[in-house]
């Protein structure tokens, strides 16, 4: 499948075949997608847990749920629980960023040297951020990257997924969690029962009250050529509802035993 058509069929999948294993195989290609994101410094805070549902003890199981959760969470067959590594900067010290320039990605035409590196960049710059309130926000934008690649993949293969919130006192427990790892969320994977349109994309605000040019408030013009462009390559589909959608839940609702309406 083409990028653009990964993107594009990505929704968050909330009804997955609980019987279907997903192969051993298709996680650990997730997991390489995750492992090849871009992360500042090469620090790559990104730590996860998988953990394949039937595998796990019904008690402990049930002290990783959370009320919003708990139904994806019984119907994925697999969960790869995400997290962020906060001592990466404190244990590496600089080394990471060096390696980068051993191997030809950094150089001196950018300033570049293992000297620039211990004189300014570990004391003044990855020390300090280590120890700066923002330091977990700025680690989580860099996770965030490496987990969507992870995520994408799973379409690329077939699969559905989403993200969900989980209890990470109780997975802090079941799991084995050290002190030092900041929780992020749950991926639930699995092979999706609804439709592979799911519905349709969901709506999202105006792309001119997302983006700007120049400076915040000035719009960045959105070009109708590239939107159908982008239609073409199945990027942009069909908005949500499609027909038949109320139907295919209330269907899929009947089939795993679970309400059918809100009443």
């Amino acid at each position: 499948m083409e990028y653009s058509e990964v993107v594009g069929i990505r929704r968050s999948i909330r009804f997955f075949d609980p019987d279907r294993p997903v192969e051993r195989e298709k996680i650990q290609k997730i997991l390489e997608a995750m492992r090849l994101g871009s992360c500042a410094m090469n620090a790559h805070w990104l730590r996860a847990v998988v953990v394949f549902r039937d595998e796990m003890a019904p008690e402990s199981f049930e002290k990783l749920k959370l009320p919003v959760a708990g139904v994806i969470m019984e119907l994925a067959p697999v969960h790869i629980y995400c997290y962020g590594d906060l001592s990466v900067i404190a244990k590496d010290r600089g080394a990471r960023p060096k390696q980068l320039i051993d191997i030809g990605a950094l150089g001196p035409s950018h300033g570049w040297t293992y000297r620039f590196i211990d004189e300014f960049v570990w004391p003044q710059v990855l020390e300090p951020l280590s120890k700066n309130p923002t330091y977990p926000a700025a680690m989580a934008f860099d996770n965030g990257g490496c987990a969507t690649q992870g995520l994408l993949m799973a379409y690329n293969l077939g699969l559905g997924a989403c993200w969900t919130a989980f209890n990470t006192e109780g997975a802090k427990e079941v799991l084995g969690i050290p002190d030092d790892w900041l929780p992020h969320y749950l991926l639930n994977v699995g092979y999706p029962l609804e439709s592979r349109e799911a519905g349709g994309q969901r709506p999202r605000p105006p792309f001119e009250e997302l983006y700007f040019e120049g400076r915040a408030g000035n719009p960045f013009r959105r070009d109708q050529a590239v939107v159908e462009e982008l239609k073409r390559e199945k990027m942009i589909q069909a908005p949500a509802p499609l027909p038949g959608r109320t139907e295919e839940m209330r269907q899929l609702a009947r089939k795993l035993g679970l309400p059918e309406s809100h009443h």
